[in-house]
């Protein structure tokens, strides 16, 4: 998660102060494993120190991506083409043309209307609105891949305007109903972001990961077959809990409905590009279900037709910095990843601990370091630095044990997404909802807790039983 505050002078050498250090930390103080060459260990300590600085955002995480692979053809000796070869992954590409689909959804307005006819439906209870913008969020989360995007151009809005239609506003009329769709809304949101390939950016990232380090390919497709249960499953349950955990004072909300409607009346019939963007929506999305095409030359596909077709500008995709921001970051990080494992860093890992848990089996080792793994995010602000941190390592040692790579592979990928519901920090999304003040500090992380014990519970166990009708393990 991007931070806003302003990169002083002095919040600048502090943080490359610390980073240095976690070089300097791993390379000359930790003992390098015998197993691992000099170069290897010169990028473990790259590497470490670039999750350190994402977290710490002495400058954004993307020019701290940017810097460590300029470094490695100096510290190490790989050559800087092969360090810049991950901007040149064909699933870089098809997040940055995602982002660009995505930009046009909201500026087209598509995506707002989506979520007011899931509103004008089914929105006429509290309970009804929070399912009514779970699956809007869940249908803009096949191709939107950014949750923060989709929250803040589309779902937030939404929410805090049902919330002020009962008067319901930060202090005390907060429990009326804003309370309540603040929580339950935003602990959807981490179901959707686990559900789709596309449902938040390093999604792709950790699919990479997965597949050219592991050898588990994951597709778009496979993705949506694996998440579509469990996903549904904890939607179904999510907003029912927090209703228990969080009830509203108005329970029902017929307003709701006339408001989404109102506001459906307001826009008009589809617009030409709306009409186009959905005929593209659903193309793109089909062709990614069939794998009858390239994913990634798919999603370019659908970009060059908005191109033509004026529903989008070059000049829109020049400006969408997020996506920009996103390919710098995201195209580092996959080569580093991959620069690790080439040299050998995370075998030597997993072989080590796996000297440890000698006596455990499989099945032990992967109950225990699931539950570590997951609530391990409440030391994260990000699901990249909690996935880059702990994803590899935990897959190395898993695999070495014997544990199915396919259960292995999606479960903590999906965890790691549903782990952002912990905290009020959790993810790119979550400032958002919690700066609109209707919840306290204490009920947010009380109703994070228990949402968390019944994701594990549904996606463990219809999940896991799940993936094994698909054959994935």
């Amino acid at each position: 998660m991007a931070s806003n505050a302003p990169y002083s002078p002095r919040r600048v050498v502090i943080g490359f102060t610390v980073l240095i250090l976690v070089y300097l930390t791993i390379v000359y103080v930790i003992p390098r494993p015998a197993a691992v060459k000099p170069e290897g260990w010169h990028l473990t300590g790259i590497f470490l120190a670039t999750i350190v600085g994402s977290i710490l955002e002495p400058v954004p995480a993307a020019a701290i991506v940017l810097m460590a692979i300029a470094v490695t053809p100096i510290l190490t000796k790989v050559e800087l083409a092969r360090a810049l070869s991950g901007y040149s992954d064909a699933v870089v590409w098809l997040v940055i043309a995602a982002f660009f689909i995505s930009r046009a959804l909201i500026n087209t307005g598509l995506a707002r209307r989506i979520a007011l006819l899931f509103v004008r439906l089914v929105g006429t209870s509290s309970l009804g609105v929070s399912y009514a913008l779970a699956l809007s969020d869940m249908v803009l989360a096949m191709m939107i891949p950014s949750n923060g995007a989709r929250c803040g151009g589309v779902t937030l809005p939404i929410v805090r305007s049902i919330a002020e239609l009962y008067d319901s506003r930060p202090g005390e009329t907060a429990g009326r109903l804003g309370s309540y769709l603040m929580t339950s809304v935003y602990q959807s949101i981490c179901v959707t972001t686990a559900m789709f390939f596309t449902g938040q950016a390093s999604n792709a990232l950790a699919a990479s990961i997965a597949s050219k380090q592991f050898g588990v390919p994951i597709t778009w497709s496979s993705w949506f077959l694996a998440g579509i249960v469990p996903g549904l499953c904890s939607l179904a349950a999510v907003s029912w809990v927090v209703l228990r955990l969080n009830p509203p004072e108005i329970k029902e909300t017929p307003e709701a409905a006339q408001f989404a409607a109102d506001k459906l009346r307001e826009m008009g019939p589809l617009s030409p590009k709306e009409k186009i963007l959905a005929a593209v929506f659903v193309g793109v999305c089909s062709l990614w279900i069939t794998g009858w095409v390239d994913v990634t030359t798919t999603a370019l596909g659908g970009v060059f037709v908005l191109l033509l077709t004026g529903v989008i500008t070059w000049e829109d995709c020049k400006s969408e910095k997020a996506a920009w921001d996103m390919f710098v970051w995201y195209g580092g990080l996959v080569q580093l990843g991959r620069l690790l494992s080439d040299f050998g860093v995370t075998r030597a890992f997993a072989e080590n601990v796996v000297g440890t848990f000698a006596s455990s089996g499989w099945i032990a080792l992967f109950g225990i370091t699931l539950l570590i793994y997951f609530y391990a995010h409440y030391g994260f602000a990000s699901i990249t630095a909690h996935l880059l941190a702990m994803f590899p390592p935990f897959m190395a040692l898993l695999l070495a044990k014997g544990a199915p790579a396919g259960l292995t592979a999606y479960a903590f990928i999906c965890f790691t997404n549903l782990s952002a519901g912990l905290t009020n920090y959790g993810t790119t999304p979550t400032p958002m909802f919690y700066a609109q003040g209707y919840v306290s500090l204490g009920k947010w992380w009380r109703i994070g807790l228990i949402v968390s014990f019944v994701n594990i519970l549904i996606w463990s166990v219809v999940g896991f039983t799940w993936w094994k009708i698909l054959r994935i393990w």
